[in-house]
């Protein structure tokens, strides 16, 4: 997820972080309106407080996460107040990942891949052809390089995009979180067009 924020069309906020350890198995990325993001980040940081507080040994699930963003998310909406969001859910159930999608009306699924926005048009057919040359699944080291290969073409195309990004990878030892990153770009063809 990159770091910008926008007020429209204005870069307002360029170092945010959509990207939310909730615990060693599970995270959160967003998309959509920061605020909305920020509202539910506190309530999720509670649930998993309240967790935490129980200490019966269990701990907030991916599965039962995407499942209960599911319910929140359709419930906001029956009510006309949607949260202008999408929420990406990863982390490892019962030793398998997970990977989840919730939009604002609360359509969910789960897939192999997914990407929200922009980058679900440009991206995931990266993300396929990568994997079909593959084989399979990617190991750690491929799946990072084709995200970056995805963030890149991402910012290259798209007027609204940033730099900076955070980049979360998930394993059985747990959840990590890296960034902010920077894309390589070299915009020094630029200065040779001309008629704009």
């Amino acid at each position: 997820a990159d770091t910008l924020g926008s007020y429209g069309s204005m870069a307002m906020f360029t170092d945010l972080q959509r990207v939310m350890k909730v615990n060693d198995q599970t995270c959160v990325v967003a998309g959509g309106d920061i605020a909305d993001f920020q509202f539910l980040q506190s309530v999720i940081e509670q649930k998993q407080i309240d967790e935490d507080c129980r200490d019966d040994g269990l701990s907030l699930k991916p599965a039962a996460l995407h499942s209960w963003l599911t319910r929140v998310m359709y419930n906001r909406r029956s009510k006309f107040d949607p949260l202008w969001n999408i929420y990406l859910v990863g982390g490892m159930q019962d030793g398998e990942p997970f990977l989840g999608y919730v939009n604002l009306q609360g359509t969910a699924f789960t897939e192999t891949l997914i990407a929200s926005g922009l980058g679900g048009e440009m991206a995931v057919p990266v993300m396929r052809k990568a994997m079909e040359v593959k084989g399979g699944l990617l190991n750690e080291q491929e799946a990072r390089e084709t995200i970056t290969k995805c963030v890149r073409l991402g910012y290259l195309r798209d007027c609204r995009a940033w730099p900076k990004y955070h980049i979360a990878t998930i394993t059985k030892d747990g959840v990590k979180i890296d960034g902010p990153l920077m894309i390589d770009s070299d915009w020094e063809y630029a200065k040779g067009i001309e008629g704009y």
